[in-house]
């Protein structure tokens, strides 16, 4: 608050000045003209202030001058802070020197009001004033803002129940592991216990009945507000309160109001108590638990502070899952409490975002997104978009046509996450977006990537990018952009999801397919493994056998784990094939993803060919292990898996020999699946059963 005699010299000018977006001399001409009223003086938002005054010793009694002032340059360096002179001079030898009291005001500034104080004092270590016997003469107060700094947080509760969870709320209070106290406690139900609670905390705390007949819902919480801010409540927690609040009371509370509720959101948002517990065991979820957030005006949809979880035993039931679930409820909202305790602003990392992890990620990343850098990008990172220079690349813009594919991992990441390795899946992710681009006949160019998580574990995203990167190296495409989405309220802990988008080129002329006929020949491109496709039905059948990823693999005695096994990436067929298209080799191409070869090589073919399939190899020895335990015919698990074969080419009979041969000096192993024939129906017909 500005004093009425406030001079612009004064710290309490030089505190609130930073925070001022508004251009000052606007606002001084505005009131020299009297027209203050037409400015629009705007502040930053979630943004706090904070001076600490440096002093001649002595001050404001009888001090010395002429000392000299080390620091200046360091202190002005530490981040968010501006030193202010008011008693300084320059000497004759450009030396900053004291020349009053009230020396230099050090302002920081913050998210919150101890990180801007922190700040301030953080810069007036490196300062001093050097008397002339070496001695220290500057004075500074350490007991800035202790009031505010110390003032606990007033808590109103609304509650519908007993009010369980709000136990080790109360405890946590007394004992002072939460620096907080409860203000209020206001329920809808006359007989509800946790009104008993309230009154037993003695007559300081407000407690009330306030009945809602007669009141439409804004009406009611309008109720509700006014006891809670009478009773000086300034944050507020729902404790099983049964009624659904309306837009205003969640827009007046926005940002210090959060709730509980009996599952890991947003797995199983909108129910209650034991239908929450009952839908976990119904959906399968190998765990459950409670999850404190952020009140909105959706329902369950508010941003996720805490989740504690626990692990559902075979035999669960709704009773016994709650019975676990609910001792954990009144833990997360002390947890999620002392996370506010002594604030006087919500910042954005309150509401479980880091920028600062965000720009650490995009450090750190830096150099792997460099090293993927080709003709036409950079590669760079930082900008609002990715630029690609298509001439630089080679391609003229007359002659040429663009290409774009987007794909994702699939639930492959789920096995990721629950091994904590998490280096391939970018390779993955590259891998399903270009292996289409080059069935098109198109040279990958660039590629861009959508990394979306609820927490961001810096290490963790920095993984997948590196990934990312060395896909993009192996396909020569450059990595040039990005976006990491942190959303508390969208995934629960230890989950994320990639999303992936390639674009490539291709001169207008060979379009893939183009030529496609009777007589041409189908070579297949041998696979690593499942690659990205199936693994809902893979993890299923691990789980049905008894396993865990951390078991050893039952298909391949030298792989250390299933988890292993299953995490190998997806073959790029990306600088093995477009020697082929450059020299038009191909009449076509089919990547073998979802759907498996009989779903994937049809979309390759025009109507009237048949694909007869004479060489299929033999299944490696992971889809026979899959096929065993899952009981699937050949016709099944060939729309299933790639089983062998990621990559079906379709080649001109006259040109054979010489593709074989560029395919296998460029390492691959090629196999003669069979001949396209001419014929209606089935597509794709096996005249031999798998091996």
């Amino acid at each position: 608050m500005l004093e009425y005699n406030c001079r612009f010299g004064d710290p309490e000018t030089q505190v609130v000045l930073p925070l001022l977006e508004t251009d000052l001399y606007e606002i001084f001409t505005a009131c020299c003209d009297g027209a203050l009223d037409s400015i629009d003086i705007r502040f930053k938002e979630n943004t706090c202030a904070a001076t600490v005054v440096c002093a001649a010793s002595g001050y404001p009694e009888s001090y010395p001058k002429g000392m000299e002032i080390t620091g200046i340059k360091e202190a002005n360096d530490v981040k968010g802070v501006k030193v202010y002179h008011a008693g300084t001079s320059l000497d004759g030898n450009s030396v900053t020197r004291c020349s009053g009291g009230r020396v230099l005001a050090v302002t920081g500034l913050g998210s919150s009001f101890k990180g801007a104080l922190d700040a301030s004092y953080n810069a007036i270590r490196h300062l001093d004033f050097v008397g002339s016997n070496n001695e220290s003469l500057m004075h500074y107060r350490t007991d800035i803002a202790k009031g505010v700094l110390n003032k606990k947080l007033r808590i109103g509760v609304l509650g519908s129940t007993r009010g369980t969870a709000l136990l080790p709320v109360i405890e946590a209070c007394a004992s002072g592991a939460l620096h907080a106290e409860i203000t209020a406690v206001v329920s809808n139900k006359k007989d509800a216990q946790i009104l008993d609670k309230g009154r037993a905390l003695g007559a300081t705390v407000t407690t009330k009945f306030i009945p809602s007949k007669g009141l439409s819902r804004a009406q009611y919480d309008a109720e509700c507000s006014a006891a809670l801010v009478e009773a000086g409540a300034e944050f507020i927690i729902l404790v099983g309160y049964m009624r659904i609040l309306s837009k205003q009371f969640c827009e007046f509370w926005s940002g210090r109001c959060i709730n509980v509720h009996p599952s890991l959101l947003p797995k199983h948002a909108g129910g209650m108590d034991l239908a929450v517990h009952q839908a976990a065991i119904d959906a399968g979820d190998e765990e459950s638990g409670c999850s404190i957030h952020h009140v909105t005006e959706e329902v369950d949809g508010g941003p996720v502070i805490v989740q504690k979880s626990v692990k559902i035993e075979k035999g669960e039931t709704a009773e016994s899952l709650k019975a676990k679930v609910q001792p954990l409820e009144g833990k997360a909202f002390v947890e999620a409490l002392q996370k506010y305790c002594g604030k006087t602003v919500i910042s954005y990392a309150d509401a479980g975002v880091s920028i600062d992890a965000g720009n650490q990620l995009v450090e750190i990343i830096k150099p792997a997104c460099k090293s993927t850098r080709r003709a036409g990008c950079d590669a760079d990172l930082g900008g609002f978009g990715g630029l690609f220079d298509l001439a630089a690349a080679g391609y003229n813009s007359d002659d040429t046509i663009l290409i774009g594919a987007t794909d994702g991992v699939g639930t492959k990441l789920r096995i990721a996450q629950a091994t904590k390795k998490h280096d391939f899946v970018g390779i993955d992710l590259v891998a399903m977006c270009v292996n289409d681009l080059i069935v098109a006949g198109g040279e990958p160019l660039f590629f861009l990537d959508y990394y979306a998580t609820g927490s961001l574990d810096v290490n963790e995203a920095a993984a997948v990018v590196r990934g990312i990167a060395e896909g993009c190296r192996q396909s020569g495409c450059g990595l040039i952009g990005g976006e990491t989405a942190e959303m508390p309220s969208m995934y629960s802990p230890g989950d994320y999801d990639l999303a992936g988008f390639s674009v490539g080129a291709v001169h207008r002329d060979r379009i893939l397919p183009n030529g496609v006929a009777p007589g041409n020949v189908l070579l297949g491109l041998s696979s690593s493994g499942i690659h990205s496709n199936g693994f809902s039905l893979v993890r299923k059948l691990i789980e049905k056998e008894g396993l865990t990823y951390d078991s050893p693999c039952p298909w391949d005695s030298n792989c250390e784990s299933i988890g292993d096994s299953l995490l190998t990436p997806t073959k790029i067929y990306v600088k093995a094939c477009l020697p082929l298209l450059k020299k038009q080799l191909l009449t076509g191409m089919s990547h073998i993803t979802g759907g498996g070869l009989l779903e994937n090589l049809p979309r390759s073919l025009p109507k009237g060919i048949v694909a007869e399939i004479t060489g299929h190899p033999e299944l490696p020895p992971v889809f026979k292990w899959m096929q065993q335990v899952s009981g699937l015919d050949d016709h099944e698990i060939l729309r299933t898996f790639n089983n062998g074969v990621g990559m079906v080419l379709i080649v001109k009979s006259d040109k054979v020999a010489e593709a074989k041969e560029i395919l296998k000096d460029a390492g691959e192993v090629v196999y003669d699946l069979g001949v396209l024939v001419e014929g209606e129906g089935e597509q794709v017909i096996m005249k031999h059963n798998l091996q």
